[in-house]
This record gives structure tokens, sequence and C-alpha cells, in this order.
């Protein structure tokens, strides 16, 4: 916690950051208004005490829908980010313990992923299943595994050569074992910060999948999905396309600021005054 607390920034990310989860999660149980409560005669209304951000097109309260649309924004990428730190993760570690022509392979599977981005991956997916917040995740969580293994190989390379790494292998123990008990605890401040950047990629991509009729989609609704439908009134009812718009903002603002101080507060070579990695 003293850690922590010396790093302002890392402080006001973790609270807006966690400010943003709450109202998502309280969705769940609570919002002023039913999601799906439509009344036309209430369309277009401006924020007022009654409606705290307005109504939209159909009438339906815009705090509520702000509510849910964040806790699904968060859940496709949550998901998306599980999904590639899951697999990319052993991916990298698995290549920079191998190497040869385990790390050929990584690598070459790494460039055919990141030729595909996942607006083009959502494209091909739609195509054979649908449009859908599933496919929303696929798609991300596809992008996601390259991402992490790259990132989890550099940092266990830089972790190989170390003195404590070569006493391990001396001492008998196999690649895996290497890789489990010395490799990856050394870089999980790596991939937790990548976590951070990664979850507020996964979420502006959530919102442009949804954006484009890819993502989520209605009844659902999501902070893209909000974007959409609201385009065609932005200069008349302005506040419309706003809230939604300057929530994404705030999200990715907070998760960033979170990962700039999660990677000052955990990482021991960025600590002032130490230099020596767990061994």
């Amino acid at each position: 916690m003293r850690r922590v607390l010396a790093h302002p920034s890392l402080v006001i990310g973790l609270a807006g950051t966690l400010l943003f989860a709450v109202i998502g999660l309280l969705s769940m149980v609570w919002t002023p208004y039913p999601i799906e409560q439509i009344v036309v005669a209430r369309r277009f209304l401006p924020p007022s005490p009654e409606h705290w951000l307005g109504t939209d097109n159909l009438g339906r309260d815009m705090a509520s829908l702000v509510m849910a649309g964040t806790y699904t924004s968060f859940l496709v990428a949550a998901i998306a980010v599980a999904i590639g730190a899951g697999i990319g993760v052993p991916l990298g570690l698995a290549a920079a313990a191998w190497g040869g022509a385990v790390e050929w392979l990584v690598l070459r599977l790494s460039d055919f992923v990141f030729a595909f981005p996942a607006i083009v991956v959502a494209i091909l997916i739609t195509a054979l299943i649908g449009p859908g917040a599933v496919n929303a995740i696929v798609a991300i969580g596809i992008f996601n595994i390259p991402v992490f293994a790259r990132v989890a190989r550099g940092g266990a390379l830089s972790i190989a050569t170390l003195d404590f790494v070569a006493a391990g292998r001396l001492a008998g123990l196999g690649n895996a074992a290497i890789a489990y008990r010395h490799l990856l605890p050394n870089i999980m401040s790596l991939i937790i910060v990548q976590g951070t950047i990664q979850l507020s990629l996964g979420i502006l991509s959530e919102a442009g999948l949804s954006y484009v009729g890819l993502g989520t989609q209605p009844p659902e609704t999501s902070l893209g999905l909000m974007l959409r439908d609201a385009q065609g009134v932005f200069l008349i009812h302005p506040w419309l396309t706003l809230v939604p718009g300057l929530c994404i903002v705030l999200i990715v603002i907070a998760l960033n600021i979170a990962g700039d101080g999660l990677r000052d507060a955990i990482d021991p070579r960025l600590r002032q005054g130490e230099t020596h990695v767990a061994s």
C-alpha cells in the first residue's frame, strides 16, 4: 500500500477505473429506469433531475443505458484480455525457454495474426456466424494473443540470462520448470501493465466494432452501440453522443494512467535505488 500511495497517478487511475467498474456492476442489480423501457412520448428529453442524462430516440433513460453499456464494454474487453493473456503468455514463455523452432513458430504465428486487425477478424467471423458481443470477444481476444506472446517472450529473454536461471538449469530443472518457477514470476509486472493497456484498447475496439454493427446487438447495449444510435442526431441532441463518448474517453484515460502507475510501482527495475530482480 505504501508503494501504491507513493504514486499519485496510480491512485488516480485506479480510482477512476474502480468508479466506472462499480457503475457497470451496479447496473446488474439497479438502474434508475429499466433499460428496455421505451416511452416514445418522452424521447429526446434533455438532462433533468428526473432523467439525469436525458433520454434517447426511443425515450429510454440515458443514465441507465450508460450504466449497462459500461458493464458490457468492460465485460467484453476483460474477457478478451483474459483470452489473450491466457494463451499468449504461455506461448511467449515457451518461445523464450525452448527457443529454436518453437520460438520461430510463435513469432511467425504472431506476425500472421498481426496481419489481420481485430476489425478484419470480426468481419470474417460475422460472415460465418453473424454479429454479436461473443464475436467481438473472439476477435479482440485473438488479436491480443500475439501482443502478450511478444511481451512475455521479450521479458523472459531478459530474465533468462541471469545467474539464478543458470543455477536452476545446473540443478536439473527442465525448460517448463524454468519458465514456471523463474521466468513467469519475474515478468508478471510486465503482464499486468500490458493487461491494463490492452483492457483500454479492448474497450476502444469493442466500441468501434459495435459502432459499425459488428459488436453488441440490441436489445443489449454498449457505449459504442449508443454512439452509433445517436450519430444521426448529433447536431440536434448532442448529449446523446457526448455522454457515451466522454465515458469511453475517461475510462481509457483512467486505465492508461493506472497502467503507467502500476509499471512504476511494481517493476523493481523502475523503483529508485533498486536493481535487484527477484529470484
